[in-house]
């Protein structure tokens, strides 16, 4: 009986947090690294805008690798996504500025800017994969 009530309760702060979560991805200004890095734990798509290279250095975990360039000719990739939550990153957050643009010009509802990028993502000592 413990062991379901305790189910019952992660799931319960699992839902608030994805609730969380998608309150913080409409908020203009984008979301932290802290925040993009828990979204992400929690099924949100971290689609990263950089070059191949740029990911092939260093990346979050769990991050997806669409370059900007090909962001229009790929959507197809994430179109599981189009009324989910996305946190876009790149290295300084310009790049995935303008892909949160241009996905929510496609029509993707839930799309968030990493403020501060890799970089951020980095000083603040949060996980990486090193080439």
């Amino acid at each position: 009986m413990r062991s379901s009530k305790a189910r019952i309760i992660l799931s319960l702060a699992a839902l608030l947090g994805m609730f969380f979560g998608v309150q913080n991805l409409q908020a203009a200004d984008g979301v932290d690294v802290k925040q993009a890095q828990s979204m992400s734990k929690q099924g949100t798509l971290l689609l990263d805008v950089r070059e191949v290279s740029e990911y092939a250095e260093v990346h979050a975990p769990n991050a997806t690798l669409i370059p900007l360039g090909e962001i229009s000719t790929r959507l197809i990739e994430i179109s599981a996504y189009k009324d989910k939550p996305i946190a876009v990153i790149c290295r300084s957050g310009r790049r995935s500025a303008k892909a949160v643009q241009l996905l929510q010009e496609a029509g993707y509802s839930l799309v968030s800017n990493v403020n501060g990028g890799m970089t951020a993502w980095e000083n603040e000592g949060l996980p990486v994969i090193r080439k």
